[in-house]
């Protein structure tokens, strides 16, 4: 990149070369109507000599920023040049000697006030040298006196004036290239200003999270940003100048909007299935806006999301809240059949104590007191699910809880001569904040799954371990149950959460949805792999400190 004082060399240079090429023409036509007229050798060689030194100063100028002094060098030598011609073309009555005013303009052009002072200064020293030497009757080379000279105070006042018109002009150009100066600077800084405010106004465009696009009044896209590439897939190339409304796939609504005459109706937000470039089908939700400028409206202006996975959660939120009204419901249903139950199976159990009864009898009322004992135990799974009561937390050691569950199950009724349990877990406590009711449900849960899962018995490994922690992240409680039973079919893995879809006869179909809630209670998740025939491994996954069980009473 050239500095400034280099390119204004570069057109000084050039217009030197176009004023010695017309000072040449204007020699050789005056020499070709009237011979002799002006001393055509010496004139000559002091073109070919500016000549020579322009060439001189092209070859320099790549030197220029390192070696300033070379700008006060040629502008010198521009001025002795006039001072030969002047010297030639008759001194004091030269008509040449205005020609001193270029390099004094060149002067102040490349070097302001400074240079254009000097050279002023250099040339009225040098002119009046020139005047003086004549009147002297000095004899100086190519020219000889001539016999007549103007009156003294002619050559006094024609000096005095000359001078005077030399430094006026330095004065002059210097001012107007110090303003000129001036002005390109506040031009170079107002138009770095505009660059910057522009870029930074890009910039804000394309940080926006939502699509931004305008169109003018015919629908010809004019801009897009980058939010609107990544929701359309379209990208910004090809959306320019093709119709708004074929990009955006606008819906009926929008149709009036792009009329050629008559009245335009705005249309209110409005959300819309969209068909991206890749072919993936998103919800749009777009608004529209008249773009107003100075001159009028000019356009318009489009902003949209994709809402598709809002429109997503916004509708199982409804399902959540319908569902949450029927479970609440349910769970009134279920506390209130709990305790006529309860009434009934106390009765049962009064009259079969107190009445003869015969085997048959006696067995019949042995149903009734199991089956109610089954239903009773189903509801307060239930209520369990549907009605948590509020966490009490506290420091709990789960490799504990995994060594009193195994010694619990080894008297279960569920424990078979065939199964065999095994705690794996690390010597040191594994120390986890939560309601430690909750953590033993887990555990019992998934244990007693587990032995259900293997009728003909097998090995029950209950572990627990820590992972994850790293730099400032806490970690995880990884609880893990593994059985080698039945397994669980592929097309059942989708729906082992939901409640009364337990595939056990003795359980209650509400075990596997009671961990996960409680995990889910944590900010956890409930890993499941399982092989058909080869056994399941379900992992709880809590992790340390992100929740405190914000469990509902």
């Amino acid at each position: 990149m050239h500095s400034i004082r280099h390119n204004k060399l570069l057109w000084l240079i050039g217009g030197r070369a176009a004023v010695i090429t017309m000072l040449l023409g204007s020699a050789i036509l005056i020499q070709l109507k009237a011979p002799g007229a002006l001393p055509i050798d010496p004139f000559f060689f002091l073109i070919g000599l500016t000549y020579g030194l322009t060439a001189v100063w092209a070859i320099t100028l790549r030197f220029i920023d390192r070696h300033p002094w070379l700008v006060d060098v040629q502008v010198a030598c521009d001025a002795l040049v006039v001072s030969a011609m002047v010297h030639l073309t008759g001194g004091v009555a030269s008509y040449f000697s205005s020609l001193y005013a270029l390099p004094i303009i060149a002067a102040s052009t490349v070097q302001s006030w400074r240079g254009g002072l000097m050279v002023s200064a250099l040339s009225s020293i040098i002119y009046g040298g020139l005047v003086i030497a004549q009147y002297q009757g000095v004899a100086l080379p190519f020219v000889d006196v001539p016999a007549v000279l103007p009156p003294m105070r002619v050559a006094i006042f024609t000096v005095g004036l000359n001078v005077f018109g030399f430094m006026a002009v330095a004065v002059l150009s210097g001012y107007l290239a110090e303003g000129l100066r001036r002005t390109g600077e506040q031009l170079e800084e107002t138009s770095t200003q505009l660059a910057d405010l522009q870029a930074f106004s890009q910039h804000v465009i394309d940080s926006l999270t939502s699509g931004l696009t305008t169109c003018d009044m015919a629908g010809r896209l004019l801009t897009f940003n980058r939010a609107a590439e990544g929701i359309t897939a379209i990208a910004a190339v090809d959306a320019l100048g093709r119709p708004m409304a074929e990009v955006l796939q606008l819906p009926q609504a929008y149709a009036g909007l792009f009329r050629p005459h008559g009245r335009r109706p705005m249309p209110p937000r409005i959300e819309y299935g969209y068909t991206r470039a890749d072919g993936r089908q998103i919800e749009l939700g777009i608004s529209a806006a008249p773009l107003i400028t100075p001159r009028g409206d000019v356009g318009f202006l489009f902003t949209f999301q994709d809402v598709t996975e809002a429109k997503k959660h916004e509708r199982e939120a409804r399902v959540q809240q319908r569902l949450a009204a029927v479970g609440e419901m349910a769970a009134g249903i279920a506390h209130e059949i709990r305790n006529p139950l309860a009434s009934m199976a106390g009765s049962i159990q009064i009259l079969r104590d107190e009445l003869p009864l015969t085997a048959e009898q006696s067995q019949l009322m042995d149903i009734v007191l199991r089956e109610s004992e089954r239903l009773n135990e189903t509801i307060r799974s239930f209520l369990s699910y549907a009605r948590p009561q509020r966490a009490a937390l506290g420091d709990v050691d789960v490799r504990r809880v995994l060594t009193d569950t195994a010694a619990l199950l080894e008297n279960n009724a569920e424990l078979v001569d065939g199964h065999s349990i095994v705690v794996d877990a690390a010597s040191d406590p594994v120390v986890y904040r939560a309601d430690e009711a909750q953590i033993r449900q887990i555990v019992w849960n998934l244990a007693t799954n587990g032995l259900r899962a293997m009728p003909d018995g097998g090995e029950l490994r209950l572990s627990v371990r820590r992972a994850g922690a790293r730099g400032g992240d806490q970690g995880q409680v990884v609880i893990a149950v593994h059985d080698h039973g039945v397994g669980i079919a592929p097309e059942e893995m989708d729906g082992i959460f939901q409640p009364f879809r337990g595939g056990f006869a003795r359980g209650t179909g509400l075990g596997l949805s009671i961990v996960h809630r409680i995990a889910s209670d944590y900010g956890g998740e409930v890993r499941v792999a399982s092989s058909q025939g080869r056994g399941t491994t379900v992992e709880v996954i809590l992790p340390v400190g992100a929740l405190t069980a914000p469990v509902a009473g």
